[in-house]
């Protein structure tokens, strides 16, 4: 393992002439851990593919040493440096074995010898703490085994400097912290890592330095423990950020969406469930408890084994998306790459898929009205976009969030069920998609919104049902998530739950 360092300098990246990083330059010191925040569009991935080779520089170097790292995935690979990327991309098809050690394979005269990398790789997973057999296909891994084996192939690589992309975007609490325990164990063997987070807890979790960029350009290099929160994101955004959540306006007496003996699956106790117009109703608990598979049931996009569901006083067909949407449900999904939008689609088909009669008649769209709506609404969203046309996957995390949230303000929703809003998205983003939130509680939609950041919980509610296993395990009032304790009483809520349900079972 080497022990100099690696340093970069004055890194600069343009495309099509739109400067992406100015000038960019820090010195990560082996053992090291460094976090880079910055918003969507900071240029963190970019600076990232620079020094892992994957992508050229136009001016600047990337050193080991007082050695120059050549622009190109071999170079970079020879000077210990790997990219664990945040989409993860193992071969599903091979096993976990093959995964380690693809493109370093094991062999004599051209023959693989399979028996010394299974031995290896099960040493490596024993220092991993995994349980698992190398000959394990890995397509059937969780995503947080998959994480961890993207991560092993960079350590059996020869790598001791580890560049991670968001990390921990797709993993639960359980997979986050198994993965930080052996980060540290990684850490402590003299391997370093450059990181990028949109957590403000994980930075403080992992990171010996922060360095943030804002609009290409590094605005703050500084020791974690010399730095506060509220400078870390002012450095982010530019701004003051003030109160992160808007004030919350009581909702009227109007009720909007009912939920009358719902079992969110078979065998479990039915949920019954008022949201007024105005109120912003929020799901906590455990991962696994039921609260993705509750918006979906409501939405039709999950079997209703019995109940009703009324939208202003007016029932909902079981099992139909359609009829849900002809009701004015709406659904914004966890997963908005794959289930919240068509990234080959740019932005006005996107914003329109769910309100084509709004914007077509006997079958011919009205293109002008079309780009209109979808403009007017962009911009009360604050959408930043170069033109309509534009594919939205080259959006940031935070813009494409929107694009969801807009295409349902198109058909002006009733309902808005909520599925981790803000699931991947930067600070800034963030707090702009609290404000379209509340404001759309106070043009008298009903919001349900289920979130495992319990800050966005109590910041954001006025009420909120903790969720666990498929049943409401307790509710707490605006006044009760107020209180210190909240967080506690509602853990207390979701485990206690767990804990009796197991014990009745036994």
């Amino acid at each position: 393992m080497r022990t100099d360092a690696l340093s970069f300098e004055d890194v600069s990246k343009a495309y099509s002439g739109v400067p992406v990083l100015t000038g960019i330059g820090a010195r990560i010191e082996p053992g090291t851990f460094v976090a880079i925040a910055g918003e969507n569009g900071a240029g963190k991935s970019t600076l990232l593919k620079i020094i892992a080779g994957i992508t050229d520089a136009d001016a600047g170097e990337v050193r080991r040493g007082d050695d120059i790292v050549p622009a190109n995935t071999v170079a970079a690979h020879a000077a210990g440096i790997a990219l664990v990327p945040q989409e993860l991309e193992p071969l599903r098809d091979l096993t976990i074995y093959e995964n380690l050690f693809l493109a370093h394979e094991s062999s004599t005269l051209g023959f693989l010898k399979r028996g010394e990398m299974i031995a290896k790789a099960k040493e490596l997973l024993t220092r991993f703490g995994l349980d698992l057999d190398p000959k394990t296909k890995a397509g059937s891994l969780s995503v947080g085994n998959l994480q961890l084996l993207e991560i092993m192939k960079a350590v059996a690589s020869g790598a001791d400097f580890l560049l991670l992309d968001e990390p921990t975007s797709s993993l639960s609490e359980h997979e986050v912290e198994r993965l930080f325990v052996i980060l540290d164990q990684l850490r402590e063997e003299g391997i370093a890592a450059l990181f990028t987070t949109h957590k403000m807890p994980e930075i403080r979790r992992l990171a010996d330095r922060v360095v943030v960029l804002r609009d290409g350009r590094l605005i703050l290099d500084s020791p974690i423990d010399d730095v506060t929160d509220h400078r870390i994101v002012t450095a982010m955004i530019g701004r003051e950020l003030g109160d992160m959540f808007p004030d919350l306006v009581p909702p009227s007496d109007e009720t909007v969406l009912e939920v009358k003996g719902v079992p969110i699956k078979p065998g479990v106790e039915a949920v019954d469930l008022t949201v007024r117009a105005g109120e912003i109703v929020g799901l906590a608990g455990l991962v696994g408890a039921g609260r993705t598979e509750f918006l979906e049931t409501i939405f039709g996009a999950r079997r209703r084994h019995a109940g009703e569901i009324l939208v202003d006083g007016a029932a909902v067909r079981p099992n139909s998306i359609t009829d849900a949407i002809a009701h004015r449900v709406a659904l914004i999904p966890e997963e908005r790459k794959t289930s919240g939008l068509v990234l080959t689609l740019n932005i006005v088909d996107n914003a329109t898929l769910s309100a084509i009669p709004e914007v077509s008649r006997l079958g011919f769209m009205y293109q002008a009205r079309r780009r209109s709506r979808v403009r007017e609404v962009m911009e009360r969203l604050n959408l930043r976009y170069r033109a309509l046309r534009q594919p939205v996957s080259t959006l940031s995390g935070g813009n494409q969030q929107k694009v969801v949230i807009g295409r349902w303000l198109i058909g002006h929703s009733r309902v808005l069920l909520l599925d981790e809003p803000t699931r991947g998205v930067d600070v800034g983003a963030r707090s702009e998609i609290y404000r379209i939130i509340t404001e759309l509680a106070e043009s008298g939609a009903a919001i349900v919104m289920a979130s495992s950041d319990m800050n966005e919980i109590i910041g954001l509610c006025h009420r909120v049902l903790v969720v666990s296993d498929g049943e409401i395990a307790g509710e707490l009032s605006y006044e009760e998530t107020h209180r210190p304790d909240a967080q506690e009483r509602i853990f207390s809520f979701a485990s206690s739950y767990v804990d009796d349900a197991e014990t009745t079972e036994d």
